[in-house]
């Protein structure tokens, strides 16, 4: 059985307690690796390191943390094959996504913020001929990212990539349910010379790691993706001590579907947005409002494409939906799922185990569900379910679906679709999304904000927010 390690200074070590957590594979429900299960001593033992590392980091020019990051992706490229089987079997989701997205995706994170370090500029304002004002940004120091199981290494990376790229040293926490590419990319830093310190990876679990990381007094700043829940609880203890933070957390996300729209395209996406990774991404759009003309004939013709999708074993070729992620998750899935049925809705197509044979027989597999006759103020489409399981309901007018669209209390993303523009800037710019795609969906430009409102977060990643959030500015004012 293999034994995840931590990545403290530059070494891979076992929890100082000696503790190990159990590791099961989702496709088939038994265990296959260990992790450790570090707490607060062993954050302590990586902040020391990054710590003692940050005034070399922070002091190497931006070419040369450059050139270590891209290092770093062409590391994981040379073991992209390795790093895609590992996440599947982490994970649960089709190899065939591992490969195609998941780790190249993580890849490209690495390859942008090295080219954004040597890009990144200051502001400089000339005041009335008197004076000039710039700003410096500096490296905050030992800074905390904690990512979620859903996508391990490219939501890691995304955090990882542009704080070492501003001078940073970082603690990062993977989740203990996915720890295998995080161990992955700790070996690639060994192998590229990354110098000890600079990153450092604590597995746990979060009421032990994260916790501590959010208490300790020398982590400047918690960049973190999760549940809205968790979130809360770290900015009630990192609030007092002031740290910094940028929180993305949960969604509920619209897909808003015109009767104007392009049929094929927004039947084709719309199956990808309500299924893609098992419905176990932030951004998928669960909550499906078709125009009433066009709502016989989307639904039909979704509930085919849906019934379509091939449930199996994640590592075979054909597989279009893999395993959820953990015993806990599966059963909290097809809890909402029983929900759903109480509340009146009438099961479309799916809503049960999906049993997968052979080797995944005791896999945690839910068939891609579609739920018809639900109020839009339900339980079920106004909490987050984070699986293979959306509802399709009919509206009449654009001020109906946009208070719908509106309802929940998360605003992370959304998805509309028509034809007329007028309609699509007036309605993109009304919705309470951080995120708005028109005609399209999971279209990123790694240049723009990513980031919710209201209960899906505070703060924006990518691009130059990403930088500035992990740099500290300051005015310099110099009389002429």
């Amino acid at each position: 059985m293999e034994k995840v390690l931590n990545y403290i200074g530059g070494e891979l070590l076992p929890a100082r307690s000696g503790a190990w957590l159990d590791k099961p594979e989702p496709a088939t429900g038994a265990t296959y690796a260990q992790v450790p299960d570090s707490d607060a001593s062993d954050i302590q033992h990586a902040v020391q390191a990054a710590a003692r590392a940050f005034p070399a980091w922070a002091a190497t020019p931006a070419s040369e943390r450059s050139r270590m990051l891209r290092r770093i992706a062409d590391g994981i490229r040379g073991r992209l094959d390795a790093f895609a089987r590992a996440e599947s079997i982490d994970t649960g989701k089709p190899l065939s996504v591992a490969s195609t997205v998941d780790i190249p995706r993580s890849i490209l994170n690495f390859e942008f913020f090295a080219d954004a370090a040597t890009q990144f500029a200051s502001e400089a304002h000339a005041t009335d001929n008197v004076a000039i004002n710039y700003t410096l940004r500096s490296p905050l120091g030992v800074v905390g990212c904690i990512s979620p199981w859903n996508l391990p290494l490219y939501l890691l990376t995304w955090k990882i990539a542009p704080a070492l790229a501003s001078g940073n040293c970082v603690v990062a926490k993977p989740s203990e349910v996915t720890p295998m590419t995080a161990y992955l990319l700790a070996q690639v830093c060994r192998d590229v010379g990354l110098p000890p310190g600079v990153l450092n990876l604590v597995n746990g679990l979060g009421p032990k790691v994260g916790a501590a990381m959010s208490e300790h007094p020398d982590i400047s700043a918690i960049s973190f993706t999760g549940s809205t829940r968790t979130g809360a609880e770290i900015a009630r203890v990192a609030a007092p001590v002031f740290k910094k933070l940028s929180l993305e957390m949960g969604g509920k996300n619209p897909n808003v579907i015109f009767a104007d729209c392009d049929f094929d395209e927004a039947l084709a996406t719309t199956v990808r947005s309500s299924f893609a990774n098992q419905g176990q991404i932030c951004l998928c759009g669960p909550r499906i409002f078709v125009q009433r003309p066009l709502y016989a004939r989307f639904k039909e013709a979704l509930v085919a494409r849906t019934r379509a999708l091939k449930v199996g074993d994640p590592l075979e070729p054909g597989t279009d939906q893999g395993a959820l992620v953990s015993q806990q998750h599966f059963d909290k899935v097809l809890g909402y799922v029983d929900l759903a049925k109480q509340e009146g809705g009438r099961i479309l197509t799916g809503g049960q185990r999906a049993n997968v044979p052979g080797r995944c027989r005791e896999g945690w597999f839910v068939e891609p569900t579609l739920i018809e006759g639900l109020d839009w103020n339900c339980r079920t489409n106004q909490e987050e379910i984070f699986g293979p399981v959306a509802s399709i309901m009919p509206f009449d007018s654009e001020d109906e679906v946009l208070a719908w669209a509106n309802s929940t209390k998360y605003g992370l993303a959304a998805s509309v679709w028509t034809q007329d523009v007028s309609r699509a800037h007036r309605f993109a710019s009304r919705l309470h999304s951080g995120i708005v795609w028109v005609n399209t969906w999971m279209l990123r430009d790694l240049r723009t904000p990513f980031g919710g409102v209201k209960d899906s977060g505070v703060g924006r990643e990518g691009g130059w927010d990403a930088l500035r959030f992990f740099t500290e500015p300051k005015n310099v004012c110099i009389k002429l």
